[in-house]
């Protein structure tokens, strides 16, 4: 690992934690037992979602972990060879304690050079998609989630590391409350996934004015709401297309079909296209959305097809859709992606630098992103490579 001195702070948008085994169960209401449970099959250990064995996640203990950055050169440079999933990812390692703990993660950092970071479980991911038809015990399952979080990883940590509690907005009451928790908590940003919510009548957007209570909260508090890709059930639309059953799997070997399909993100870009088009930034401007894990390659396509809806029915909006967006939108490029293009669209004070440290997708070494930065000023690399996010945050860095 190269670390790498900087003028500048780096903050970065995209860090995970890995759960321990009883981080969905410590703190469930005994009404829900047996909702979340590990299992042995066949010699592996396995979690089991109200009754069925899931294999979202291969390992859901832990125990051993992908090596970070295994997949890093297959992002950004394929694969010419035509290896499976698990050639590329290879053998993993035993966890460390950095990836289970808030404070050996910290003296990671620093020997990374990086200052401040936002921090995602990972196996939380599966919950929602697979509760979609009982949100109550969904929310119950978030705010056990959250409760273990807040405990182990505290939302905000020495100042420089901000856990995200994870929000479900299917239910609107619930959503309150369990914001109005965070917060006491001291959450200064949550984490949703780009999916409609499931409430006791189905699914819907989240941005539909029936959820304003929760909004309006979320603005009167100033928490960042990160949107950060997830099991949003967009699978369900590949297997009808692929004529198969089954729920997504996080490393599974995709096939060629829903490769495809998946590459061009609908899942953001519904959602976003929903936040605009349905009011929610007219209605609430002050809400700050950050858009992590979910590439940047779709965005120009989307402005213009947003814009291309307001000339035809201007009336519908106050303003231009890709106002809107550069206003209330960050957004997070792959790593593999070239950066430059989307900084001139929407300018340095709204492109972020994350790294997805530790999984097999992201970067080994956070800082190696620098290199794809070649060319900008330094006042623009200081924005994108943590000013704009320590900005949105509030944080000053001692000097």
């Amino acid at each position: 690992m190269a670390s790498r001195d900087v003028s500048f702070p780096v903050f970065d948008a995209d860090n995970h934690l890995y759960e321990t085994r009883d981080a969905l169960t410590r703190y469930l209401p005994e009404k829900y037992a047996g909702a979340i449970d590990f299992v042995e099959v066949r010699g592996r250990t396995k979690i089991m979602v109200r009754g069925h064995v899931s294999d979202y996640i291969p390992n859901p203990t832990f125990d051993r972990v992908g090596r970070p950055g295994a997949q890093e050169e297959y992002f950004k440079h394929g694969n010419p060879d035509g290896k499976s999933a698990r050639e590329i990812i290879g053998r993993g390692i035993d966890c460390p304690d950095a990836f289970r703990s808030a404070g050996p993660r910290l003296q990671l950092m620093d020997e990374q050079g990086v200052y401040g970071a936002f921090i995602y479980p990972t196996l939380a991911s599966l919950i929602e998609e697979r509760m979609t038809d009982d949100p109550e015990l969904c929310g119950a399952v978030i705010h056990a989630l959250n409760r273990w979080m807040a405990e182990e990883w505290p939302f905000t940590y020495e100042n420089r590391m901000f856990s995200t509690p994870v929000i479900t907005p299917g239910l609107v009451d619930q959503a309150v409350a369990e914001l109005d928790w965070s917060v006491e908590h001291g959450a200064k940003a949550i984490l949703m996934r780009p999916a409609p919510a499931w409430g006791l009548r189905g699914p819907r957007s989240f941005a539909l004015p029936e959820f304003d209570p929760f909004w309006s909260k979320v603005q009167d508090s100033g928490v960042v709401v990160v949107i950060h890709a997830s099991d949003d059930g967009y699978h369900r639309y590949y297997n009808e297309w692929e004529g198969v059953h089954g729920e997504m799997l996080a490393f599974g070997q995709p096939k060629p079909f829903t490769q495809a399909l998946s590459s061009d993100y609908r899942d953001i870009q519904d959602a976003c296209t929903s936040i605009i088009c349905h009011g929610l930034l007219t209605r609430f401007p002050d809400l700050k959305f950050v858009l992590v894990e979910n590439g940047s390659g779709w965005v120009p396509r989307l402005l213009h097809r947003l814009d291309h809806t307001y000339e035809q029915m201007p009336q519908a909006f106050v303003e231009k859709p890709s106002i809107t967006f550069k206003r209330s939108f960050w957004t997070h490029p792959f790593h593999e992606e070239d950066p430059r293009d989307l900084v001139k669209l929407l300018g340095a004070d709204r492109v972020v630098f994350g790294s997805d440290f530790p999984h097999v997708e992201g970067l080994a070494d956070p800082l190696s992103y620098l290199e794809e930065l070649h060319g900008l000023d330094e006042a623009d690399l200081a924005k994108i490579m943590g000013g704009n996010l320590l900005g949105l945050l509030g944080v000053s860095v001692p000097a």
